[in-house]
């Protein structure tokens, strides 16, 4: 999930489309979230790891 929404920040950014920029932040934070929540020990959704 990181690396797709720092893929959609990139295209975003060079394309100049800025629901991609928007989308690819949002998807950055998501997964920013769950992978401190899966390497604290805490499962989130029944699951302990999103990679």
């Amino acid at each position: 999930m990181i690396i797709l929404g720092l893929i959609l920040l990139v295209l975003g950014f060079l394309l100049k489309i800025s629901l991609l920029w928007i989308l690819g932040i949002i998807l950055l934070v998501v997964g920013a979230v769950l992978a401190i929540l899966g390497s604290a020990g805490r499962a989130v959704g029944g699951r302990r790891h999103y990679f």
